[in-house]
């Protein structure tokens, strides 16, 4: 699979960042230098970066990152590398790290498609998650949804075979969208029964905005998908 490095020069986001609260000023000061992954044009070596040899995980676009953080804290026998291009999201992250003592979590500021087109290793991640992206619901702004077919195959390339690319969205549109690019995708298999979605997995943690989502009546949709090849 041949990736252009110029996969996409459309951005699936756009930094609208809050001002950082001091706790998260400081958090990013004092714990970058143990937690933070550089941008660069270097490959990661996983093992070396996380200190041992385990499944690593890509969560792209974490938000604050509690999310993440549970699911770190849940499986200490993975590595979870967090992408998020906000620094409020991750100077929060960087402290309930500290708070929760994790050792199995590194983030990185900077855009997802640079990272995984510079520096993540072919055939190295044993998952990807996707949560919640931005919807970009007029249609003028589809081509700027981070699913697309280009972004499907670079995420293949980096995942090991069998490994599973997990989205989740609350926008009915999107998720179809997603079943129907992924669907046309080639080396991956829907891990759905139906075909379509899977019922909301118990690695993924139900955030506060989901439960109010649910008490209004609001679906969440989550797709799964495994590298076959």
């Amino acid at each position: 699979m041949n990736i252009p490095e110029n996969l996409r020069r459309i951005r699936s986001f756009v930094r609208r960042e809050g001002r950082l609260t001091p706790g998260q000023q400081r958090a990013l000061d004092s714990l970058w230098p143990r937690y933070g992954v550089e941008a660069s044009d270097e490959k990661l070596d996983l093992p070396v970066l996380f200190g041992r040899e385990a499944p690593t995980i890509l969560e792209i676009g974490f938000g604050n990152g509690e999310s993440l953080v549970q699911i770190a804290e849940a499986h200490p026998e993975q590595n979870y590398l967090g992408i998020e291009v906000h620094r409020p999201g991750v100077g929060r992250l960087l402290q309930r790290v500290e708070e929760k003592g994790l050792t199995n979590l590194r983030v990185m500021c900077a855009d997802a498609i640079e990272v995984l087109n510079h520096q993540i290793p072919d055939n190295s991640l044993a998952g990807v998650y996707l949560f919640f992206p931005d919807p970009w619901h007029k249609k003028r702004h589809h081509k700027r949804r981070q699913v697309q077919p280009e972004w499907a195959q670079l995420i293949r390339q980096k995942l090991k075979p069998g490994g599973i690319l997990h989205m989740a969205t609350d926008w009915e549109d999107y998720a179809v969208y997603m079943l129907e690019v992924m669907g046309q995708a080639e080396g991956y298999r829907n891990l759905s029964a139906d075909g379509d979605y899977v019922p909301k997995p118990d690695c993924r943690p139900l955030t506060k905005f989901e439960q109010r989502g649910q008490r209004l009546g609001h679906g969440v949709w989550d797709l799964m998908f495994e590298r076959t090849d």
